[in-house]
């Protein structure tokens, strides 16, 4: 196919804002490019080349120009071939000039329309619109199968190019000899927020109802004494987990892909906050270090293969009894069968109570739907209310500016917290600038200001005389603020006139919240 043919569908999809149209456009060209360009098509489309180290930086990229070609010649195999000669230049003395030499004669053969395209496409610069969400539909319309059928393929093997190949080329047979590679991260499958427990579990009864991890997503590849630990968006984090890696070997079996979350606990087995497991995950240097101060756990909740056998169609009962045999059970996520809300909601409670933010309940019937938010997972996070002492508010940013935008709160102390409040009687518990309407916003900074004590840069503290109802998905220790502990995930419900300061909850309640001791209406 000539490159033309291409660069004018990707500039024709670039310019549309149209799904539809996007995929039309998409489709057309699939349809007629020969099999042996679609899979090097289709990457130059989401703006990759085949091509990893091209060792040509952006001003060497740039500086090279050449006389435009005057009639179009150029095909998709010509430019691959080019990029793969500038890749496989050997590195030493005079390999930058053989690099630009090849890139030169490249560019010489182009038409003005395409050398443009091409800098861009080399640079990694392309924003042409055609991702994954118009492609996948794109190439099923273009090979005559079901979506779902290139889409399972895609997430299997984690190639679209390569899934666009077999589909034009093999159609749905192709697609469904696809199976999962241990070493190839699966898209996980995703959860639902659910109104309440009782409607959670009245969706499919009896369902498995699970805790819910304040943890970071992660899969675990095994194959034989080879590990990969590959976070939620793909990321290989292996060498930094090594405590999951030793746990990984330690099962009795060869080949096995988990589904799990790494969580960090204190001393007491209660959860330590998110922001530090996720701190665990970032870090890739000094990891014994970090591994001492911040030890994390597996929590395994669900198996996609074992010794050769993929288990993704198979329903959860099936998936959870090979988790149940494979895995020990510390090393699993708790969970209860039940078509009883009343044993549901005494979990849940036990849940909370141990200081995890909630549960998902899971349909015992359903294959694994990688990739997909899918009605049969439904995770159910009970939120508290707190009403809390507006403290200060900072200079909003953005479409913000002009406003008076993110909150401090605080709770009202006791004589036993006297050390840690401020002098009007207050703890500092936290920060959020959500849940916040432009009306609301309007108001509060009209309010705020006419309260105003002081000023510290962009902050504004004023007098401690608004109370505001808050919302939260639970309490975490924190040695960022005065009483030890911060809110997780806090919104603003709306402001209550009818309260004064001294009727504020206080920082003994949210103690209790983060112990455990207050739990929320389950629903």
């Amino acid at each position: 196919m000539l490159l033309q043919d291409l660069v004018r569908v990707s500039d024709e999809v670039a310019a549309t804002a149209s799904r539809r149209a996007k995929i039309d456009l998409l489709a057309e060209l699939l349809a007629r490019c020969p099999p042996e360009d679609v899979e090097v098509g289709v990457r130059y489309l989401t703006g990759e080349p085949r091509q990893h180290r091209l060792g040509l930086g952006p001003s060497a990229v740039r500086s090279v120009t050449a006389r435009a070609a005057a009639h179009p010649t150029l095909t998709i195999t010509d430019v691959d071939g080019a990029l793969q000669r500038i890749e496989d230049t050997p590195a030493g003395s005079g390999s930058r000039t053989a690099r630009l030499a090849v890139w030169a004669e490249l560019l010489g053969r182009a038409r003005p329309e395409e050398q443009a395209w091409l800098v861009k496409l080399v640079l990694r610069e392309l924003r042409q619109g055609a991702l994954a969400g118009v492609l996948l539909p794109a190439v099923a319309r273009a090979a005559a199968v079901p979506e779902r059928a290139v889409r399972r393929a895609a997430m299997l093997n984690g190639d679209l190019a390569n899934t666009a190949a077999l589909a034009l080329t093999g159609g749905q047979d192709a697609l469904a000899a696809v199976g999962l590679v241990v070493g190839v991260p699966v898209e996980p499958m995703l959860a639902t927020t659910a109104t309440g427990l009782t409607d959670a579990l009245a969706a499919s009864a009896p369902a498995l109802v699970e805790t819910k991890l304040d943890g970071a997503r992660l899969q675990v590849h095994r194959d034989g004494a080879d590990v990969q630990l590959f976070t939620r968006t793909g990321q290989d984090v292996t060498d930094r987990l090594p405590e999951v890696v030793a746990v990984a070997r330690s099962l009795p079996t060869n080949r096995v892909v988990l589904d799990g979350e790494v969580v960090a606990f204190d001393t007491d087995g209660r959860p330590r906050p998110f922001q530090e497991t996720m701190q665990r995950i970032g870090r890739d240097r000094d990891v014994t270090r970090v591994q001492r101060e911040v030890p994390v756990e597996l929590r395994a909740f669900d198996v996609l293969h074992l010794d050769g056998v993929d288990l993704l169609d198979e329903p959860l009962a099936t998936r959870r009894a090979a988790l149940h045999d494979l895995v020990p059970a510390p090393l699993r996520a708790d969970g209860v069968v039940t078509d009883d809300p009343e044993v549901a909601r005494e979990f849940t409670r036990q849940v909370l109570t141990a200081g995890h933010e909630g549960v998902i309940v899971k349909d015992l019937d359903d294959a694994y739907a990688a990739g997909r938010r899918g009605a049969s997972w439904r995770k159910v996070k009970p939120v508290h209310t707190l009403d809390l002492v507006v403290l200060a508010a900072e200079w909003g940013s953005g479409r913000r500016r002009g406003w008076l935008s993110n909150l401090h709160l605080g709770a009202r102390a006791e004589a036993s917290d006297t050390e840690v409040a401020d002098a009007d009687g207050f703890v500092l518990l936290g920060k959020t600038f959500k849940g916040l309407t432009d009306q609301v916003l309007a108001w509060q900074t009209e309010v705020l200001l006419a309260r105003e004590t002081r000023r510290e840069g962009h902050i504004v503290h004023v007098r401690p005389e608004l109370v505001v109802e808050i919302a939260l998905d639970g309490v975490v220790r924190s040695s960022r603020y005065p009483g030890g502990v911060s809110l997780r995930f806090a919104r603003v419900r709306g402001y209550r006139p009818d309260k004064r300061p001294h009727e504020a909850d206080t920082l003994a309640t949210v103690r209790a919240i983060h112990a455990g001791a207050r739990l929320p209406e389950l629903g």
